[in-house]
């Protein structure tokens, strides 16, 4: 049966439908005084920058727009304009990945409908051939919140949240339903008011710009079972809910926060402030970011690799988020760590990588709270440099100031500065940090810093348009020969990145060829019985779920789109379930309850938690939602055991790529593209 939600959203859509826009503008979400759409635009004639004149049959409040900038005169004719990523297009292929939020009074009746879209001055609306049916849709959904219930469930919360800021300035028309949300122009992280083991979201980020109404609580379908059609409130058919576990996923970010853990948006109930005294050698700051793994350890370039694959998921995949209830969450999630970053960065040529000893941390089995062995930290510098750290943690502060750009411009300004400043730092001073730092050798050893040089350069011209950093990225990719086929995709190995991002950047056949021939050769790479494309041992399904995002950039670019999803899916399918068994913390059918976590394995205070506590084989007390797991060998062959922490460990790198495959995989069954 519908629910009533369900059917409120899809006499919405109802309501709004029946125009010559309908094939193009898919309506994802709704609530008294906006709807969000998700858009999909033919491509009739090549091009290499476009417009897209959007009419509406009223007045808006607001339009928040992302995957393009806005300009309006009347706020009823809006004028999006691509960015400096997404202006190549060729014939015949599908823009997607453009969207906005449509804001007005929440009295208005009919609701404002788009009734033409000129793309570079020609009405598509009028020459896109009619569809038989209409995408799926979602309501707005709320992040579904974990509760501390026995090892092995999945049975969310409630929550609440609000929707995303506007990026127009025009003033929203009051309502009788929601007041406007207020503006700050300094507090950088959302403020939240929340029982322990919940995520209840109260305001957005902050921004200059004017916030768009409040919207109404839909309650989240309820999944007691996740490997099943999706629910009556979400309308999508995904054979698993990817809602949920993007919802997770960022849990498990939660859950590895080092510092101050803000009281009202804490929603790890066994966790609280740790690593209060983390200090450089000078003194400096250094409290807060994210602990690596199932260790205590804080270290940059693993660190900075994920964050620069979340950021780069948010600004491709934002519908995935979105429809999710988590795009303020996933962008909180993200400045977490460029927070500690831009504190690391301590002058324009010294960057701290590495907090905690590796041999005294890995002696200490407990939770972090009650840690109190030394901690020292190491840093790169013109006499000991670090190319990869700092072009990495350049690419990372690139990506974030774009994902931060109509959220809260003072601060996307300040990562970009410092992105800047690092990448000059690691192109004038060349070397391996992993040589200067050789503390981090023992656990992240670096193989070179030419791919990093190139994908720091490749973020920048992206967030810049600067054709400087384009020229040094073409020339980076000679210089160190990166048309070669890489055999993965790693906080090590960023060349198939750096392949798929130039493709998407230049439209250049160049580096077409070459992504194009990483994903066709893990397509026709033979799979182990149950499916899995095994590329090591170490962390095998981390290695597996970051091809999947490159192969899901690279259809995006149309080059082979149906093959590379389609194996897309089948890795992603793989961690979540289609073995017989979940691969992710707390979620799908014999879910991990053992991972090699340390602060998840310890009883509630006061009991004691040690190396006894270790060497338990029961369950970890607490559920360290959405992680996943190393993974099974290279025959499918998987033990649940705390002891293992080859198959069994966690890290901030191990979800980073397999997140943003699950928002690529949302956006698109959102959208209608790919399920």
């Amino acid at each position: 049966m519908l629910s009533v939600s369900g059917f409120t959203i899809l006499f919405f859509i109802r309501f709004v439908s029946g125009g010559p826009c309908d094939n193009i503008v898919n309506v994802t979400a709704s609530w008294p005084g906006g709807y969000t759409t998700a858009l999909t635009i033919p491509i009739l004639t090549s091009t290499t920058n476009w417009t897209m004149d959007v009419t509406f049959s009223s007045l808006l409040s607001s339009l928040q727009v992302w995957s393009a900038s806005s300009t309006t005169t009347n706020n009823i004719q809006f004028r999006l304009i691509n960015l400096s990523y997404n202006g190549v297009q060729s014939a015949g292929a599908t823009l997607t990945g453009v969207g906005f939020n449509a804001y007005f009074n929440s009295s208005a009746n009919p609701v404002p409908a788009v009734t033409s879209i000129l793309f570079n001055g020609v009405n598509i609306c009028s020459t896109v051939s009619p569809v038989t049916s209409k995408p799926g849709t979602t309501t707005t959904a709320r992040p579904l919140n974990p509760t501390t219930a026995k090892s092995g469930t999945t049975k969310p919360g409630t929550t609440i949240t609000a929707k995303p800021a506007s990026i127009t300035t025009i003033k929203p028309t009051s309502s009788k339903t929601a007041k406007p949300v207020s503006t700050t122009t300094t507090k950088p992280l959302i403020t939240t008011t929340t029982k322990p083991g919940t995520i209840t979201t109260t305001k957005p980020l902050t921004t200059t710009t004017v916030k768009p109404q409040n919207t109404t609580t839909i309650r989240p379908a309820t999944t007691s079972s996740t490997k099943a059609t999706a629910t009556s409130t979400t309308g999508l058919t995904t054979k698993y809910n990817y809602r949920e576990v993007i919802t997770k996923s960022l849990l498990f970010y939660y859950a590895q926060r080092s510092g101050p853990l803000p009281a009202n948006d804490n929603p790890i109930p066994y966790r609280s402030n740790s690593t209060l005294n983390d200090r450089g050698q000078s003194g400096e700051d250094l409290i807060g970011g994210y602990f690596d793994a199932g260790d205590h350890l804080k270290l940059g370039f693993p660190l900075a690799s994920a964050i620069t694959i979340v950021a780069w998921s948010i600004m491709d995949y934002p519908l995935g988020y979105s429809s999710a209830g988590q795009l303020t969450i996933a962008q909180n999630m993200v400045k977490w760590a460029t927070d500690y970053f831009i504190k690391a960065h301590v002058q324009a040529n010294k960057f701290y990588g590495q907090v905690g000893d590796g041999t005294l941390d890995h002696n200490y089995w407990g939770r972090p709270e009650d840690m109190t062995m030394s901690r020292p930290a190491y840093f790169i510098s013109t006499t000991n440099p670090g190319s990869d750290l700092a072009g990495e943690t350049a690419a990372a502060l690139a990506a974030t100031s774009m994902v931060f750009a109509s959220v809260n411009s003072t601060y996307s300004a300040l990562c970009l500065t410092r992105a800047k400043q690092l990448y000059d730092f690691a192109k004038q001073y060349r070397a391996k940090y992993s040589q200067s730092m050789p503390q981090a050798a023992a656990f992240y050893p670096s193989s070179d810093f030419g791919d990093e040089l190139a994908w720091g350069a490749a973020w920048l011209y992206r967030a810049t348009n600067n054709v400087t950093y384009l020229n040094d990225a073409k020339a980076f990719y000679t210089q160190f020969s990166l048309s070669n086929n890489p055999s993965e995709f790693s906080w090590d190995s960023k060349t198939a990145g750096v392949q798929v991002m130039m493709a998407k950047l230049t439209n250049d056949t160049l580096y077409k060829t070459a992504v194009k021939a990483f994903c066709d050769s893990k397509v026709n790479q033979p799979k182990t019985p149950k499916g899995l494309l095994f590329i090591n041992t170490w962390g095998s399904l981390r290695h597996a779920s970051n091809i999947a995002y490159i192969c899901l950039q690279a259809a995006d670019l149309n080059i082979n789109p149906l093959a590379y999803r389609q194996l897309a899916k089948s890795q992603i399918h793989y961690a979540l379930g289609d073995t017989g068994r979940s691969f992710v913390v707390g979620f799908g059918v014999n879910p991990p309850v053992k991972p090699h976590h340390a602060s998840s394995s310890c009883p509630n205070r006061p009991a004691v938690c040690d190396w006894n506590t270790y060497g338990l084989t029961t369950p970890n007390p607490q559920i360290l939602y959405g992680a996943l797991v190393g993974g099974p060998d290279s025959t499918d062959n998987y033990t649940d055991d705390r002891n293992n922490y080859v198959t069994n460990e966690v890290a901030c790198d191990y979800n980073a790529g397999f997140q943003g495959s699950v928002a690529a995989l949302q956006s698109l069954a959102v959208q209608g593209v790919f399920n």
